[in-house]
């Protein structure tokens, strides 16, 4: 999906809780890897689904928002083979060493498992800060700071999601956008010819 039809999507969704549900939690994403304390987006779906898209579009999204946090490593339930690129030749495993200043995004549709749900933990209290986009699975969502819950996991619904989530954690956070907006008002005001009202 390109920028114009998830502008156009978001026109559709306009004041919808969806559409700010999505800008909330792509905005605490956001933050968790732009903090000073930041060094890392770890990126992992359940055995039956690797978010391989979101990745994708998280990692376009660093290079044009110039937010090189938001590109993140693939975490895969299997061992990849070798000879596959660096970010992602990462199992489970890495999930155990995450620490102070990493973000652990989970995504996935299907119930997350006992064994990621056991990463996911050691990750929390290794200090990771834990965000799920996820169908409603309670257990997972217990384990993150914050999550964000798809009440239809079917496609095409999760995928739109993410796609609402990775551009909107892409833009600038909406208060400085608002005080980019006053200063410009501002420069316009000092900037201007008086009007002669007489």
């Amino acid at each position: 999906m390109d920028v114009t039809r998830v502008g156009a999507l978001r026109e559709v969704l306009s004041g919808s809780p969806l559409l700010d549900a999505t800008r909330s939690f792509a905005g605490s994403l956001r933050r968790a890897v732009t903090r000073r304390s930041a060094h890392g987006l770890l990126l992992v779906g359940s055995a039956g689904y690797e978010p391989w898209h979101l990745a994708a579009h998280l990692d376009d999204e660093a290079a044009w928002a110039q937010v090189p946090g938001l590109a993140p490593v693939l975490i895969r339930h299997q061992a990849p083979a070798s000879g596959t690129p660096a970010q992602l030749r990462h199992d489970l495993r890495r999930l155990t060493e995450a620490g102070r200043g990493e973000t652990v995004l989970v995504v996935t549709p299907q119930a997350a498992g006992d064994a990621l749900l056991e990463r996911v933990h050691d990750a929390r209290r290794g200090g990771a800060t834990v965000l799920a986009l996820a169908a409603g699975d309670p257990e997972l969502a217990g384990l993150a700071h914050e999550s964000l819950t798809v009440e239809s996991p079917e496609e095409p619904g999760f995928d739109l999601v993410q796609h609402l989530v990775s551009a909107a954690a892409g833009e600038p956070p909406r208060s400085r956008l608002a005080a980019l907006g006053g200063l410009s008002r501002l420069a316009r005001q000092f900037t201007t010819e008086p009007v002669n009202r007489w």
